[in-house]
């Protein structure tokens, strides 16, 4: 691959009616000096800055090295259980504009700038050093990666009544202006508040322009908190695309590449009586803390989890978040499985309606007043009356779709003395890692 010279990213932050913002030094717009807490607003289609109006605004810093701006109250967790909203500090330029009746700040910033923040946000700045090299690697692929296909569609969802199917799937969303956004929909991009420690700066240093490469094009490298034993196809979460470097592998050592999809009974042994041995299977704090932030800490049960449900709870849960009533929920069967055991389309039998939906995201979003932490779960039905299930029960493995780099996993490989190297090639295969710019 031909040498390239550091690209600059765009992302989007919070949108509004108004927006507040603090810069802590000089800011340029215009030549023009500002500095302080300022406010724009929305009005007649425009900015409204200073009592004047405008299309966009571009302030930049006066120092490129010791500047930075805050935003406060930015939402993070969008429709997450762990949504919240944090005051939040960037380096770089502050762009507004206005889109969709609304204004959106962007954050302008050299790409390695943004992985400072992306390996902080979605990491732990106090994480090991080679951990933190191996997210460096793989959020920088993933970004390059979709700069470089620049999708043009954003509706990937089927619906077909006829055939008693419903399939959606969830990937990042094409943005018509900046790059990406700062949260989970893209990558965690909170600011600089959280690259705090020179491990930091230097994995970011050590892999400079550092990627995965896969027949010479950069690799679509994926990532989740935790597999729960084994990662997922791409084509099982997203579009019908094959990727040879994004391969289900056993998450342990020597760990072998699965090629065939869980049967019930497999997925039953696999969920409820786990293989020893899985690098993500942990509850080392010390391990733990490096991987979730203070949040994500508030989710104790990620590579096991128990869900209950009432007949009374699952029938409203799945009408309010499905917008279709079922009636009573008879059943709730898997018709597809993946090779991790999630389940990639799940057939949900009631009393007013029988349906299939799919993929995995769009079940988690049905079956949870959030998400459910993955789509790898059993379904037990106790206490039936008359042929009704009163009780359901859902034994799950695992946190995220599972695809390609998992995040506990790989904080227990790098505490092991797994380097960053050895790290990548475990959850990607048939790849090389090679510097581009």
């Amino acid at each position: 691959m031909s040498q390239k010279t550091e690209p600059t990213i765009s992302v989007g932050i919070v949108s509004g009616s108004e927006i507040r913002f603090v810069f802590n030094e000089n800011y340029l717009l215009k030549n023009e000096i500002f500095v302080g807490e300022k406010l724009v607003s929305l009005k007649n289609g425009k900015i409204c800055f200073q009592e004047k109006l405008y299309d966009e605004l571009i302030f930049c810093p006066e120092n490129k090295k010791t500047a930075s701006f805050n935003l406060p109250e930015v939402l993070i967790g969008i429709g997450f259980h762990w949504q919240r909203s944090e005051n939040q500090r960037f380096s770089g330029e502050l762009k507004i504009i206005v889109e969709e009746d609304k204004l959106t700040a962007i954050n302008i910033v050299p790409l390695e700038d943004y992985l400072l923040s992306v390996i902080s946000s979605e990491m732990n700045a106090t994480s090991s050093l080679e951990l933190l090299k191996a997210h460096a690697v793989t959020s920088r692929s993933w970004l390059l990666a979709q700069l470089a296909e620049k999708k043009l569609s954003t509706d990937n969802s089927q619906f077909s009544i006829l055939n008693s199917q419903f399939e959606k799937w969830y990937d990042r969303e094409d943005h018509t202006h900046f790059d990406v956004c700062a949260d989970d929909h893209c990558q965690r991009y909170q600011g600089i508040s959280k690259a705090s420690t020179d491990a930091v700066r230097q994995a970011i240093e050590a892999t400079r322009g550092e990627v995965i490469l896969h027949e010479g094009k950069v690799c679509d490298a994926r990532f989740s908190k935790c597999c729960g034993g084994i990662s997922e196809l791409f084509e099982n979460c997203w579009q019908p695309e094959h990727h040879d470097y994004l391969l289900p592998v056993e998450d342990r050592p020597q760990g072998a590449i699965r090629t065939t999809a869980m049967t019930e009974s497999e997925a039953r042994q696999f969920i409820k009586n786990p293989p020893e041995g899985d690098f993500c299977n942990t509850v080392d704090t010390n391990v733990l803390r490096q991987v979730l932030n203070d949040y994500d800490c508030e989710t104790p049960d990620f590579y096991r989890w128990q869900l209950h449900y009432s007949q009374a709870e699952l029938s409203a849960l799945i009408a309010r978040r499905s917008g279709i009533d079922f009636g009573t929920i008879f059943d709730l069967i898997p018709e597809e499985r993946g090779i991790s055991g999630r389940i990639i389309r799940l057939k949900i039998v009631g009393s007013k309606r029988t349906l299939i939906v799919g993929k995995e995201l769009e079940i988690r979003k049905w079956l949870s007043e959030s998400h459910l932490y993955s789509s790898a779960f059993v379904v037990e039905k106790e206490d039936i009356q008359g042929g009704i299930p009163q009780k359901f029960q859902l034994y799950g493995a695992g946190w995220g779709h599972g695809v390609g780099l998992c995040q506990i996993g790989a904080a227990v490989m790098a505490e092991q003395g797994y380097n960053y190297k050895q790290i990548v090639n475990h959850y990607f295969k048939n790849i090389n890692l090679e510097k581009i710019y």
